[in-house]
């Protein structure tokens, strides 16, 4: 699917011509297949949708899917690319997002992380890497459903510089050279200040290789 850049001024009830109207489905198109829901978007759909495309942020809205078990993705997007300052980054592995996690990881990426790169690292971002986003499953070690599940969490592994250096939470959190470790811990309480859960290396070791971002939560930050 060709990626259009989004940009979008529109009204809190509606969007924009760039951004299609949203009769039967986010993407405009009927919605017959199985567990895609054909209902129209709901005003803050809209909303939230304007303001990720106001941020220069490349998308892709999604139709709704539901997927039994408390498994879904409702108000979801497809990121393409994200803008910084100077310039635009790329994502990889990254599947359906809730548009305000989107909107909430486009800000982190761009003031928290690009930002932090220059400042620490000299080199502005080229790219994050992710282990993904929407998974039907439960919490590790709990019968509770993940927000993964719902599209609500995004996990970060690693980030590309234009200068061609490759930070990873994996082996750079506390085997990294100073710098770097100093990037991590500061992008890290960033995040802290933006998402409603952050969990990382100091949480557990099933986060030992990654930040997991959470639009959900009460500010618990690990």
């Amino acid at each position: 699917m060709l990626s259009v850049r989004l940009i979008c001024l529109a009204a809190a009830t509606m969007l924009v011509t760039a951004c299609g109207s949203i009769p039967q489905s986010r993407q405009g198109r009927p919605a017959q297949q199985t567990g895609i829901s054909a209902t129209t978007a709901h005003p803050g759909d809209a909303q939230c949708l304007a303001q990720l495309g106001a941020t220069g942020t490349q998308f892709i809205p999604l139709p709704d899917r539901y997927y039994g078990g408390g498994c879904s993705t409702v108000n979801t997007v497809r990121l393409e690319d994200l803008a910084g300052d100077r310039g635009d980054f790329s994502l990889t592995n990254l599947g359906p997002v809730t548009c305000p996690l989107a909107e909430t990881f486009a800000g982190w990426a761009r003031y928290g992380v690009d930002r932090a790169a220059r400042q620490i690292l000299g080199s502005p971002l080229k790219r994050i890497e992710t282990m993904g986003s929407y998974s039907c499953r439960t919490i590790a070690g709990s019968n509770r459903m993940s927000a993964h599940s719902r599209a609500q969490a995004i996990d970060v592994s690693a980030f590309d510089l234009a200068d061609g250096r490759r930070i990873s939470v994996k082996a750079d959190w506390s085997e990294g050279t100073p710098a770097e470790r100093k990037f991590l811990q500061v992008i890290h309480k960033s995040a802290c200040k933006r998402f409603g859960t952050v969990l990382g290396p100091d949480y557990n070791s099933a986060h030992q290789n990654h930040f997991h971002l959470e639009a959900t939560g009460k500010a618990y930050c690990r």
